[in-house]
């Protein structure tokens, strides 16, 4: 069921643990109302119950090996940054001086190789068990691919004359990639003169709080149908949400009770490595900067401009929507609202478009307390979905980096994350209509 280590192994030991566990997934399936208090609540508990739970007494052994390390390299700035993501370096950490993440081993002689110093690298097991170990119980809190789908399920029936849900395509591993819609005179995938909003979630597997927000977010919004605002935005407006982009890739995570790290989906290549990432995936000077064309790396950006049925799926629904006007991707961890450029070290040539984006990201950074940045200031990398979707359709497309400081925060962050983001998810319906108007 859940990534929880401490779970499984009180599935284990424990009757009472595993009536536990087999009762949150009844309580999904006998959900007969969802409402966004009640599934806050929930998180809550579970994290309150899982404060309780004692660790196991060691962890269990890898499934299978991973050729990954964890490394801390010095680098003084973003074009230092972007030269070692094309190395195969997936930077996760950056801090004043150097960055930290996972890179292949056969990627490792590249470092010295460009004349990078290593300050340290260990396995990825050991970064996961030595520096990250003992993840709370609380996780069970997160919402698996199931338990997702049961949630917008029960939402779109709730409210089925507003709301509706359909499949954007289906994944490498045969997985519908669930949409909910919220449109007054429009169902599934009937077109619609409205302006648009899209908002996507979890891109890389491994960012399970990027599937937390849009699908909480769905369910508030459907909640506040009747309030003024919110009435306003659902009436004149075409909502679409997509928590779980990669739900391969979410399963593979936590496959075993246990997280694997795993960023990319669930592409076999040729090599037998496991994964390309999506983010590096769009056609969107694809492949060149700031991302990697070894299969083992994290950042692999496959062997085409959408090679994945995923961003397919996006591109499909993308290009066949000329009526979206703004689109958020959900990510994590830095705190971070970006706007494009990302794929090159440049901002948006066109002035009237980059106020907008540079309004936009304060306004949203400000509800959040995040920071607003330009996407290539953090480091260049290509094929990313914001570019693309601006370069399309001219549709300001932004990143979130949700906060957290590790890809695994524990439960008790969810409910405060969902909150905040709730607050620009609304900012942006509230500019869908016509985002040129907060710059006349």
């Amino acid at each position: 069921m859940k990534s929880s280590v401490l779970i499984l192994a009180l599935m284990l030991l424990c009757p009472w643990a595993r009536s536990f566990a087999a009762g949150k997934a009844e309580d999904v399936r006998k959900e007969s109302e969802t409402s966004f208090n009640r599934l806050l609540n929930k998180l809550t508990e579970e994290y309150e119950k899982g404060l309780q739970v004692p660790a196991p007494a060691a962890r269990p052994e890898q499934a299978q090996p991973d050729d990954r390390y964890w490394v801390t390299v010095k680098a003084v700035d973003k074009y230092e940054r972007t030269k070692l993501l094309e190395a195969g370096l997936a930077i996760e950490e950056i801090r004043p001086g150097s960055v930290s993440g996972t890179m292949h081993k056969n990627s490792l002689p590249l470092l010295s190789q460009k004349g990078f110093v290593v300050e340290s690298r260990k396995t990825l097991a050991q970064y996961l068990w030595e520096d990250v170990k003992d993840f709370p119980a609380a996780d069970s809190a997160y919402n698996n691919y199931e338990e997702a789908t049961a949630i917008l399920k029960a939402a779109a029936a709730k409210n089925s004359d507003i709301a509706s849900l359909f499949s954007l395509g289906k994944t490498i591993e045969g997985r519908d990639i669930w949409t909910l819609r919220v449109n007054t005179s429009a169902k599934g995938e009937a077109p619609s003169a409205k302006p648009g909003a899209f908002y996507i979630g979890t891109h890389h597997a491994r960012e399970h709080l990027a599937t937390e927000v849009p699908l909480l977010f769905a369910v508030w919004l459907l909640d506040n149908r009747n309030s003024p605002e919110i009435k306003k935005y659902i009436e004149t407006l075409d909502i679409y949400i997509t928590p779980i982009l990669n739900p391969d890739g979410l399963e593979y995570d936590i496959r075993g009770g246990r997280y694997r790290m795993h960023r990319k989906n669930a592409r076999v290549n040729a090599d037998k490595t496991i994964g390309v990432d999506l983010n590096r995936n769009y056609d969107s000077w694809w492949c060149t900067a700031g991302s990697s064309s070894y299969p083992g790396a994290d950042t692999y950006c496959g062997t085409a401009p959408f090679s994945e049925p995923e961003t397919q799926a996006v591109k499909r629904f993308v290009e066949a929507r000329k009526n979206l006007k703004t689109l958020m991707s959900y990510h994590s961890f830095s705190d971070l609202i970006l706007y494009p450029w990302g794929g090159k070290d440049a901002q948006v040539e066109d002035e009237r478009d980059r106020k907008v984006f540079v309004k936009m990201a304060g306004e949203m950074a400000a509800v959040t307390g995040y920071t607003p940045q330009l996407s290539s200031d953090l480091y260049v990398a290509t094929g990313d979905t914001a570019d693309w979707a601006y370069k399309t359709g001219k549709i300001f497309a932004f990143t979130t980096e949700l906060e957290g400081g590790s890809f695994y925060p524990g439960a008790g962050i969810i409910a405060r994350t969902v909150k905040n983001n709730v607050k620009a998810a609304v900012y942006m319906l509230s500019v869908s209509d016509d985002p040129y108007k907060i710059v006349k």
